[in-house]
């Protein structure tokens, strides 16, 4: 299944070609199922080099200078690492130079094993819809029964889609893919976020974290061992790392909520918010820490029309 689900990634997702080169970036921790994409790559490119570093400190930390040289160097770029390098300079930088990249930050054998399962097909096209209605919205309301109920800008801000299909240059994602994401405006989120589900650098939460947030700042962080986790998680980094940094849809009906934020970020009708650097996908704000935390069943208001009713989508018949 892992060979499948990594034949999948290399071909339908990227697509690999004969005369090119693919780069597989791993750690220490990861070592193992970077190795599994290097030797599978040979017989899909031209030249498939493995790079492994030691795992970084944190999510968003760059990578040493001669990895982030090789990942501009390269055709195809596969992230295989234990921390995030979704948003770093070097990811950005290497995408701009033309590379195709696919993230997988924690990644699991089972997680992998899901994306075989995935409808791709189905994942773009809702992507887009979500991507196009964002991109066209000033403001976001955002409520829940546990409490949520927090207001912020996108007012000329453009949505991202992560569908899993990164077959142009200079296209980037998470693989496994699925959400439709958005920087807001800096400064402009007021209310409380209420994660639920899981929080990077936590997991799987048994008590709510309670953030309140104050012209784009979390200003307090309350729930137990998971909020004291996330405090401690941000503490290193500063006020730039308390940013409201990210508002995403998840939209992969094949992942399911396991503790893990790269696979629980993408699960239909869920919604994620992340802490942190948003400066690789149109925001203003650099830091070495970006930390999402994924919410259940959540109301969604763009000018004021909600679009998602406790989870369920209120948009075209046909994609809801």
């Amino acid at each position: 299944m892992l060979d499948k689900a990594c034949r999948a990634i290399l071909t339908s997702s990227m697509g690999v070609r004969s005369d090119e080169t693919v780069l597989i970036v791993t750690d220490n921790v990861l070592e193992g199922l970077g190795r599994q994409f290097f030797d599978i790559a040979h017989e899909y490119c031209k030249e498939a080099v493995l790079a492994v570093m030691r795992e970084r400190a944190s999510h968003g930390e760059e990578p040493p200078p001669l990895v982030a040289a090789a990942m501009a160097g390269a055709d195809v770029v596969l992230l295989v690492t234990h921390k995030s390098l979704s948003h770093t300079k070097a990811r950005k930088d290497a995408c701009a130079r033309g590379a195709r990249i696919a993230s997988m930050p924690k990644i699991t054998p089972d997680i992998l094993s899901r994306v075989s399962e995935a409808d791709f097909d189905q994942i773009d096209k809702d992507c887009r819809v979500w991507c196009d209605m964002l991109t066209s919205a000033k403001k976001v309301r955002v409520v829940t029964d546990l409490g949520t109920d927090v207001s912020f800008s996108i007012d000329g801000r453009k949505g991202d889609p992560d569908t899993g299909i990164y077959r142009k240059s200079g296209d980037f994602g998470n693989i496994p893919s699925g959400e439709a994401y958005i920087a807001p405006v800096e400064g402009t989120a007021n209310g409380t976020i209420v994660i639920d589900a899981s929080m990077a650098t936590v997991g799987l939460l048994e008590e709510p974290i309670r953030i309140t947030v104050s012209d784009g700042i979390a200003v307090g962080i309350g729930g137990g061992n998971g909020a004291r986790k996330l405090e401690e998680s941000l503490s290193p980094f500063g006020d730039d790392a308390r940013n409201i940094a990210e508002f995403a849809i998840g939209l992969n009906a094949s992942a399911i909520i396991t503790g893990n934020t790269l696979e629980d970020e993408k699960v239909k009708h869920t919604i994620h918010f992340a802490l942190g650097d948003n400066s690789t996908f149109g925001g203003t704000v650099i830091s070495d820490s970006h930390l999402d935390g994924i919410l259940r069943n959540p109301t969604i208001y763009l000018d004021d029309k909600m679009v998602m009713d406790k989870g369920k989508w209120y948009l075209r018949q046909d994609i809801l």
